[in-house]
């Protein structure tokens, strides 16, 4: 996939979910989700170890969105399945993310020590911005505990896809190149 599509791809996932969750239609994120996937992994891509980034990315984010759900410092709009489990269209924002990861935000693998802090304010910022914009979330005071455990969160979660997408990225059988039709 070229790059600016699949960075384009992402940006309609987020606001899709985001702007779903707030308005009370939960599946739109999910949704829109799986037309990036559908089209991410069409025939002829090579996937670079993007199936299993997706899964990682899934299970970084239910246990980072669960523990915030879970502890009280946060509040999801259109939460299915019911709190304290992190919501679909948020876990469709990790999925999506993943698959930027070898594509379009390559370009952070390169130096996972450096991007991870950057996530650490980055990732926070995206869920303040959701909440005081969209309404989509609802972070409970005092913001500043509930920013630094997401801010933790999003150290070792970017840490982790990063280094996990350097190495799929890198090897050569990571990199499927799926039959039937030709990539454009």
């Amino acid at each position: 996939m070229k790059n600016w599509i699949n960075f384009i791809a992402f940006q309609l996932v987020w606001f899709a979910a985001v702007g779903g969750a707030s308005y009370g239609i939960w599946w739109a994120g999910p949704v829109a989700l799986m037309i990036f996937v559908l089209y991410h992994f069409r025939s002829g891509v090579a996937v670079r170890g993007d199936f299993k980034l997706m899964w990682l990315a899934l299970a970084l984010g239910f246990a980072t969105d669960t523990l915030m759900a879970a502890s009280g410092l946060s509040t999801y709009s259109s939460p299915l399945p019911p709190a304290p489990l992190a919501p679909f269209w948020i876990l469709s924002l990790w999925v999506g993310f993943a698959l930027t990861l070898n594509h379009s935000l390559r370009y952070l693998n390169v130096r996972p020590l450096i991007i991870a802090p950057l996530a650490a304010v980055v990732g926070p910022i995206s869920y303040y911005g959701a909440g005081r914009v969209w309404g989509a979330v609802e972070i409970t005071p005092p913001v500043w505990i509930a920013l630094t455990v997401l801010g933790l969160c999003w150290l070792l979660s970017m840490l982790t896809l990063s280094l996990t997408a350097r190495r799929f990225s890198r090897k050569a059988e990571n990199t499927v190149q799926l039959p039937l039709m030709r990539a454009p």
